[in-house]
């Protein structure tokens, strides 16, 4: 399954986790130093929405992230639909 949202096109980036190891040296250690650096994923807060439309008088089923929905609650579900090149 797709983890791309419809709207803004956030999918999933990588990163890294950085394993640490020791105190730190403000706290009377003799510093903090890496172990590891693992890869990981970040995915985006998707969530599948049931939008009611007003200007088609239906409701449309699109998977958007949480940044996106706040994007349809401000400017509205037709024009935000429109500009994303959804309608």
């Amino acid at each position: 399954m797709s983890q791309i949202c419809t709207i803004t096109g956030a999918g999933i980036t990588r990163g890294s986790v950085i394993h640490r190891r020791g105190m730190a040296k403000k706290k009377g250690g003799v510093g903090r130093h890496v172990t590891k650096n693992v890869p990981r994923t970040f995915t985006p807060n998707l969530k599948t929405k049931r939008l009611w439309v007003p200007e088609l008088d239906s409701f449309v089923v699109i998977k958007l992230s949480a940044r996106a929905l706040k994007t349809v609650s401000k400017n509205g579900a037709y024009a935000t639909l429109k500009k994303a090149g959804l309608l």
